[in-house]
């Protein structure tokens, strides 16, 4: 071959390569997997001493672990919300005002607005197909489905999978023998019912088939899949290879067969050369539901569990993986499920929603070169009620109140609880009167963000009413303002 044809072949080559280049810098993949009520100690790579997670922890270790990472609220829907969003539910609509109803029913008639932006439709105009597999949670008419909100499409479960219980919702229910008759929730694909009640047995399995195929039919070009696992949320289930795995029984085998999904995505990934074109992101919706015994998780030294505004209500684990793009190591700054919309913007090249206030900040830096998180504080949330603000390792608590229980628990403090969650992540030592300087600070954090909320209307009370069924009313109370 003499050197003329050297030369050709080269330049035939440099004027290919820049287009895959160009791909993979302007237009990376993009895979969210979220968990449902996942706690923070529930993997092995966050302390878990008898569930194994070979898969997590291998993208843990090739990746970025964070270990100050906080969903967007506390419960289901609102979270969900704040993940696609990247704002605080307060802005979206998707914010709770009733106890009875924290999240979208059967029977709500309300969703996420039409009009908020979502991931799905922030990458729309980069050329991205969309697909969203799982728990959905955002309203299940069809004007709230994946199809409305910039997904191409949808197969899964359209709100949390112990709803419509048959019978009524009983606790005792949870731990009997799983039986999917229990529950009459339908299984979709786009706006269809095709499955009622739907095979939960298989879920988890059937959730990763729908995934590897999207992935090998997008492969040629960028995608966003948002999958949402219907699981640990109880009740649980699992398939039959995967019972019977874990010393950690039941819940174990659950966790373990997740962690089964997370392999069998990125080893197609690997399989088809796109592992460092994709970023893949694994997080979870909020902690562990700990009312639901030995079929809850744990939130390991966190204090207290789901739809709390304490660290084990809030703080999940989070791992984000892209081989030579995503900096390998451990990040202990703050980063939150809010911050995923205008991080994976900032990948992709996509602009953000022009007139709307974004609550979420950029991680990129951070992910691509380990320096340190952009992120200082975090807002929180219970219902409509800002309830606690961390700013930097301190953080203050206005109002606390523990899981699901009575109305009694709920206290108002007058002067602010104040814990530094670095030194004391479980929360048990209260150093307000050491540090009056840095609770000053805080509630004037406080205070400009309330100033400058201006909230949508609740989508969550949009139920069908009966006589004597009050409209709540958003909350008016600033302990912060006293």
């Amino acid at each position: 071959m003499n050197r003329t044809t050297l030369v050709l072949l080269a330049v035939l080559a440099g004027c290919a390569d820049p287009t895959v280049d160009d791909r993979s810098e302007a237009s990376p993949n993009v895979v969210v997997i979220l968990a449902d009520d996942l706690g923070y100690g529930d993997l092995e790579s966050y302390g878990h001493p008898t569930i194994q997670t070979p898969h997590l922890d291998q993208l843990a270790a090739e990746g970025q672990r964070w270990t100050s990472f906080y969903a967007g609220a506390g419960v289901c829907s609102p979270s969900r919300a704040a993940l696609l969003t990247g704002r605080l539910p307060i802005r979206n609509g998707v914010q709770p005002i009733s106890r009875s109803r924290r999240v979208f029913f059967p029977d709500s008639f309300g969703g996420l607005p039409a009009d908020e932006v979502t991931i799905a439709d922030v990458l729309k105009p980069k050329g991205y197909a969309a697909a969203a597999i799982g728990k959905w949670h955002l309203g299940h008419l069809p004007e709230y489905l994946p199809m409305s909100q910039g997904f191409d499409s949808y197969f899964g479960i359209p709100y949390s999978n112990d709803m419509n219980a048959v019978g009524g919702w009983r606790l005792e229910t949870f731990f009997a023998e799983p039986d999917i008759e229990n529950w009459d929730v339908p299984l979709m694909r786009d706006e269809e019912e095709i499955e009622r009640p739907a095979n939960q047995h298989n879920i988890t399995k059937r959730y990763t088939e729908e995934a590897v195929a999207f992935i090998r039919q997008n492969a040629d070009s960028p995608f966003f899949l948002y999958l949402a696992h219907s699981m640990p949320h109880v009740p649980l289930f699992a398939s039959e290879e995967a019972l019977g795995r874990s010393a950690r029984g039941f819940y174990g085998d659950v966790i373990q067969e997740i962690d089964w999904s997370v392999g069998q995505v990125v080893s197609t990934l690997r399989e088809l050369g796109l592992e460092e074109n994709t970023l893949v992101v694994f997080t979870s919706d909020n902690g562990p539901w700990l009312k639901m015994l030995q079929h809850s998780g744990s939130s390991g030294l966190l204090r207290d569990g789901k739809a709390t505004t304490w660290e084990g209500g809030m703080r999940v684990p989070a791992i984000f993986w892209m081989p030579g793009s995503v900096e390998p190591g451990v990040v202990h700054g703050i980063g939150s499920s809010i911050d995923l919309l205008p991080t994976i913007a900032a990948f992709a090249g996509a602009d953000l929603p022009e007139g709307v206030v974004i609550d979420g900040v950029d991680l990129s830096p951070t992910l691509k070169s380990k320096t340190a998180s952009p992120r200082d504080q975090m807002i929180f949330y219970r219902r409509d009620e800002l309830y606690a603000i961390r700013k930097g390792p301190y953080k203050a608590h206005f109002i606390t109140e523990t899981s699901y229980v009575a109305d009694t628990n709920r206290t108002v403090h007058s002067s602010p609880l104040l814990f530094n969650v670095d030194e004391d992540p479980s929360e048990k030592y209260n150093i307000a009167d050491s540090h009056p300087e840095v609770l000053a600070e805080i509630l004037d954090i406080a205070r400009e963000h309330d100033a400058g909320v201006v909230r949508r209307d609740p989508e969550l009370e949009k139920y069908p009413r009966t006589d004597g069924d009050a409209v709540e009313e958003p909350s008016t109370h600033r302990p912060w303002l006293n």
